[in-house]
C-alpha cells in the first residue's frame, strides 16, 4: 500500500486531497483546503502555502504527490501569480522527498470522470463515488483528490526519489 496526495495549486485556495492505493482499490484518507489571506503581500501568502501543506504533509506521511498543471490565462499577471502558488506545491513535497508528478487538468477529468472536459460538479460527484467517504466539501478539495486518483490509475515504478532537494538514480 502506499499513499498519495493531490495537490490543486491556488493563490487564494490550494486544495489538497489523501488516498491510501492498493493494487486498484483506493482508499479516502483527508481532504481540504490551505488558504492564503488576500489582504497580506504575495510573499506572506506564499509562506501561508508553504506552511500548510508542510504540516498536512507531516501529518499524513504520503510517499508520493501529484500535482496538477497550470492552464495559462488571458491575464498575465493571474497566471504568473498562480505560477508561483504552484511553485510551493512543488517545492513543499520536494522538500520533504517525495517523488512528484504532474498532470494535465484534461488527463485528471478525463482519469476520475471519463471525459477531458468534464464540469466540476461532475468531478466532485465522481470522486465522492470512487472514494466512499469521502466529504470533498469544497471544488478545491475535489480536484485535488481527482489528482490523487489519476495518479493511482498512472503511476509506475518510480525512475527517481527527490531527497534533500537532489535527484539521485
Amino acid at each position: 500500500m502506499i499513499r498519495l496526495i493531490g495537490i490543486d495549486p491556488g493563490l487564494r485556495n490550494t486544495g489538497w486531497g489523501v488516498i491510501d492505493c492498493d493494487g486498484n482499490r483506493l482508499t479516502y484518507v483527508a481532504d481540504g483546503v490551505v488558504r492564503s489571506k488576500s489582504s497580506l503581500p504575495l510573499a506572506a501568502r506564499l509562506s501561508q502555502l508553504y506552511d500548510g501543506l508542510a504540516e498536512i504533509i507531516e501529518t499524513h506521511a504520503p510517499a508520493e504527490a501529484a500535482i496538477e498543471e497550470t492552464f495559462v490565462n488571458v491575464n498575465a499577471v493571474s497566471t504568473l501569480k498562480l505560477g508561483q502558488a504552484r511553485g510551493i506545491a512543488l517545492l513543499v513535497p520536494a522538500r520533504f522527498g517525495l517523488i512528484i508528478e504532474e498532470y494535465p487538468p484534461n488527463v485528471v477529468k478525463k482519469s476520475v470522470v471519463g471525459a477531458g472536459h468534464a464540469a466540476k460538479q461532475q468531478v466532485q460527484m465522481m470522486v465522492r463515488t470512487l472514494l466512499p467517504g469521502c466529504l470533498a466539501a469544497s471544488n478545491d478539495a475535489a480536484d485535488a483528490l481527482a489528482v490523487a486518483i489519476c495518479h493511482a490509475h498512472h503511476r509506475t515504478a518510480p525512475a527517481y526519489k527527490l531527497a534533500a532537494g537532489e535527484a539521485t538514480a
